[in-house]
C-alpha cells in the first residue's frame, strides 16, 4: 500500500488505470484536455497491479479504477470527476494542485 501512496503523490495529478478500461481512457483524455499532464499507472502492466489495485481499494476507492488523485489527495473515481467537471470544481483543483496554469 505504501507504494501506491508513493504514486499517488509523485506528480500533481495522477490516475491509476487499466489499459482496457473505456472510462479510464476517458478521464485520462479529460485531463489532457484540461491542459494538465497526470502521471498514468496503467495497472495490467504491473506485475503487482492486483495487489496495487487492493491497496486503492483500502484507501477508500471504491470502485478501484480509476483512482484520480490530484495534490497527493484521492478525489474520487469516473463518476465523480465527471461531476467535478460539470461544476467546474475541477479546474480549481487542478489549478490549486499546481497541475495547470490558466
Amino acid at each position: 500500500m505504501e507504494s501506491v501512496r508513493e504514486l499517488a503523490s509523485e506528480k500533481a495529478a495522477v490516475i491509476f488505470t487499466k489499459s482496457s478500461c473505456c472510462i479510464c481512457h476517458s478521464v485520462k483524455t479529460l485531463f489532457y484536455e484540461l491542459g494538465a499532464s497526470p502521471a498514468i499507472h496503467e495497472l495490467d502492466r504491473y506485475a503487482n497491479g492486483r495487489d496495487m489495485e487492493w491497496a486503492l481499494r483500502n484507501l477508500g476507492c471504491n470502485p478501484a479504477l480509476p483512482a484520480v488523485f490530484i495534490g497527493g489527495k484521492y478525489v474520487g473515481s469516473s463518476k465523480d470527476i465527471i461531476s467535478y467537471h460539470v461544476d467546474g470544481s475541477l479546474k480549481q483543483m487542478l489549478k490549486d494542485a499546481q497541475a495547470i496554469w490558466f
